[in-house]
């Protein structure tokens, strides 16, 4: 993976041989950094129709999966940092999150609906093992009863079976599983530091046999790379205990379309243009159309045939569906700090 500078950045810089023969040096290890991050809030909100919530919490920025399609790399710009390898390899953290989080459940005008976990970047990436922000977090929303979802492609959510558990008994959590591929010579590359597929089924079966509804997230549908895979991946959730399914045809916004060329010219070159015309196609000529509506699934006759077999192959596997969110269970947390309060249900 390479490491463009940021878009937003004023000064560009080209590598260029000095003739001192660095060039024939072997490459630095990549070494990961953790900083913190000073937002002020921990609740993000959105109005999009293409979700199916309207709040989110990610206790990261950056991911060390190092995942060659993930359609968050280009937010590292906005940290003055690169796409590429400052994406995985540069993270920042929140560590007050869990009392930010505490601070808003408990504002007098807050209204409980499902908070989504770990959206943009995987919740359970590897440098929560260290961390263990994620686990804080659920403590506090299953202290307040709150309802949450939880999107990972990572084994390390059996951690926490535990607390999502209990939180399942009341109705309170649904994860959601990210399998792109059963092949592990292609998630070796594609995602070069995320669970093997079969990892990720048996986390399925984990989440499942503890009684927490899981969804299979076929994501992303790559052309000609995984598209072949949609029924075997849902055949293969479903006799782990999925309840649903679901999928995300690839984006590639800002300079992710660089990126990921790249990587298609390294790991499928026979078959890289091939794989961009048809992802252009589907976006309606661009690499990403990032409209309402069309952003998730792509348009035209190839998106279409994808929903299609997605639809039917769900069908005849009869997935049973996910159960809805109990919203009516959620209580305050208590302050960590100063007067507690004096009624309490």
């Amino acid at each position: 993976m390479a490491n463009p500078q940021g878009r937003f950045e004023v000064r560009h810089y080209e590598a260029e041989d000095d003739g001192w023969g660095n060039l024939d040096l072997p490459l630095p290890k990549l070494s990961t950094s953790l900083e913190v991050d000073t937002a002020k809030t921990v609740i993000s909100y959105n109005d999009s129709p293409d979700v199916p919530f309207d709040r989110s919490i990610n206790p990261y920025r950056g991911c060390e999966h190092g995942c060659a399609y993930c359609f968050a790399r280009p937010t590292h710009a906005y940290l003055g940092l690169s796409s590429g390898l400052d994406f995985e390899s540069r993270l920042f953290y929140k560590p007050d999150a869990p009392e930010r989080l505490r601070d808003e459940l408990r504002a007098r005008r807050y209204q409980p609906a499902p908070i989504a976990l770990g959206i943009n970047t995987d919740a359970y990436q590897p440098i929560e093992r260290k961390v263990g922000l994620t686990r804080q977090l659920l403590e506090v929303l299953h202290e307040a009863r709150h309802p949450v979802s939880i999107v990972t492609k990572s084994a390390l959510i059996e951690r926490d079976l535990d607390i999502l558990s209990e939180m399942a008994k009341l109705s309170l959590v649904q994860v959601a599983l990210s399998i792109t591929t059963l092949k592990p010579e292609i998630a070796r590359t594609l995602e070069p530091r995320a669970a093997a597929p079969r990892r990720r089924l048996q986390t399925l079966a984990a989440l499942c046999a503890a009684n927490i509804p899981t969804t299979v997230l076929v994501a992303p549908i790559i052309p000609m790379l995984n598209d072949a895979e949609i029924e075997a991946i849902l055949a293969e959730s479903r006799q782990m205990g999925a309840l649903d399914a679901a999928y995300v045809f690839i984006r590639l916004p800002h300079d992710l379309k660089e990126l990921f060329a790249e990587w298609l010219n390294q790991h499928t070159p026979l078959k890289a243009e091939r794989i961009l015309q048809l992802i252009f196609e589907a976006r309606g000529g661009k690499a990403y159309d990032a409209g309402f509506g069309v952003r998730m699934t792509g348009t035209g006759e190839y998106a279409d045939m994808l929903g299609q077999r997605f639809r039917l192959a769900k069908q005849k596997l009869g997935f049973p569906g996910a159960p809805d969110f109990n919203v009516t269970a959620f209580r305050p947390p208590q302050p960590t700090h100063g007067q507690l309060d004096l009624f309490w249900d």
